[in-house]
């Protein structure tokens, strides 16, 4: 019998989906019983039942046996995350990363700060998934992949503000430091440390009991579901929030260029024809759909996220720490208190850098109310008036009131964790 060139054709595609689906099957199978593959006991040659069994045996159980806290930090640029992220770097057993993101984005999409594109968002969030994954695991090697030029012998000098992280400018990572060096300034550390060994980095990682990961590169919540319920992971969202206002006056005084044209509006009282509104609304948008999700109480963020309005933090920083602490289920450290007290009460002069933590945490939560013209906050309020109402942040009627410390501009809100 004779078959036609769309009868074999058909048949071809066929075997190549049933093999597809073999695939898929053996892979998630083994994906979950086995998630970190190991040459000698959970090689692809045994047999599937041997292969099963001895996974189940090993130290890499599909579960989060060890209960390590895998902490992320979700923000937005100049909302205080540098800050939030010190309370985790001052802790003697938390591994704390800044910014590991940074080598996605400037890998796979370099203009990606211009692109408004749908598609560069999904693939900018599927590999931040998997590298937070593996960052989570200490698998630094992963980062690699990003990092340019591909890091040699495991070795670089390109990761991203190095200095951020105490753990990766602390022996045994930093093996040439002395006892007077152990408290180094993050511009010092890759001049004493010299270039990163990411297998000490990795062996530092496995060695404290939590790791803490900063970044401002995922716009929501709902983009981390896959990674919140993992069962090898015990994540926990940390949702920083700050009045769009403040973060707007900031941005407009730490990026300049960027926000040449907001600069000219509050210098003028014109506001300039082609100004970018999105630089200011985007913000806003992505605060709204991410909060809303997280006070929805989805079952799926159970126990795993806590809102943080960063004007609470400034205003009480102890007492807001201690709760965080007490929701991560992690106990609080003399280290972090010390580091508290060290940085929360100093002047302006005391931050050296646009990144800088050394601050009057207070005053600073307020100064956007002196930096804005009034027309501008007007925009601002009219742009975001949803978001301002969700999180509790009055708007200003008039330049008098917004000028006028006595009226506080932030509700009482006390936004409880989903416990």
């Amino acid at each position: 019998m004779q078959c036609s060139w769309k009868a074999v054709l058909l048949l071809a595609l066929a075997s190549i989906a049933i093999q597809y689906t073999a695939i898929r099957t053996f892979t998630a199978k083994s994906f979950h019983s086995c998630p970190i593959p190991n040459p000698v006991n959970c090689s692809l040659s045994q047999d599937t039942d041997a292969a099963d069994r001895l996974c189940d045996e090993s130290p890499t159980f599909a579960y989060n046996l060890s209960r390590k806290t895998h902490v992320l930090i979700l923000a937005t640029t100049r909302s205080g995350s540098s800050f939030v992220g010190q309370l985790f770097n001052q802790h003697f057993d938390v591994f704390y990363l800044f910014e590991p993101l940074y080598h996605v984005q400037y890998t796979l999409i370099p203009k990606l700060t211009q692109s408004k594109s749908t598609t560069d968002r999904r693939v900018m969030l599927g590999a931040s998934r998997d590298l937070l994954r593996s960052l989570y695991d200490c698998d630094l090697y992963f980062l690699e992949n990003y990092i340019k030029p591909q890091p040699v012998n495991h070795t670089t000098d390109r990761l991203f503000r190095r200095g951020a992280s105490k753990a990766l400018c602390s022996p045994p990572v930093c093996e040439s430091l002395g006892a007077i060096d152990l408290h180094l300034e993050e511009g010092d550390c890759v001049k004493k440390c010299g270039t990163l060994n990411l297998t000490l980095a990795t062996e530092s990682c496995r060695e404290h009991g939590h790791v803490a990961i900063k970044t401002v590169r995922v716009p929501e919540v709902s983009d981390l579901r896959a990674l919140v319920e993992d069962p090898r992971l015990n994540l926990k969202v940390i949702q920083l929030v700050r009045d769009p206002r403040g973060i707007l006056a900031s941005r407009s005084e730490t990026f300049r260029d960027t926000y040449r044209l907001w600069r000219i509006w509050d210098g003028t009282g014109r506001k300039p024809y082609n100004l970018d509104v999105t630089q200011l609304t985007t913000v806003c948008e992505d605060f709204w759909n991410s909060v809303s999700t997280g006070l929805n109480r989805p079952l799926w963020l159970k126990g795993k996220y806590m809102l943080v309005r960063y004007e609470d933090l400034a205003r009480n920083p102890m007492k807001k720490t201690e709760e965080i602490y007490d929701f991560l289920g992690i106990p609080m450290d003399s280290n972090v208190e010390r580091w508290i007290q060290n940085n929360t009460r100093g002047d302006r002069s005391s931050s050296k850098h646009k990144y800088g933590t050394v601050r009057n945490s207070a005053a600073t939560a307020e100064k956007w109310r002196f930096r804005l013209s009034y027309e501008i906050v007007a925009f601002t309020q009219h742009a975001c008036q949803q978001v301002l109402a969700q999180l509790g942040y009055k708007t200003a009627g008039s330049e008098e009131e917004l000028k006028n410390l006595s009226i506080s501009l932030v509700e009482e809100r006390d936004f409880l964790p989903f416990s």
